[in-house]
């Protein structure tokens, strides 16, 4: 798909499917790109508060439920 339009005069599903193709490309190259520092230390921060017993994952089922109702 080449989008030649700029984002303000796409429409909602022009820019969905730029979306879309944008998310497939970065997938397929997905293990060239490395996290941030930062992403490392959040995810050790949050498995030490769960080693804790501070916090606890929740059903991602049940997660999605409730973020529909806010």
């Amino acid at each position: 798909m080449a989008n030649t339009l700029p984002p303000e005069k796409m429409s909602v599903e022009e820019k969905l499917e730029a979306m879309k193709s944008i998310w497939d490309d970065l997938c397929s190259r997905a293990g060239g790109v490395t996290s941030s520092a930062w992403h490392g230390d959040i995810l050790s921060e949050r498995q030490t508060l769960v080693d804790q017993g501070e916090e606890k994952f929740e059903d991602w089922e049940e997660a999605k439920k409730k973020i529909r109702r806010v």
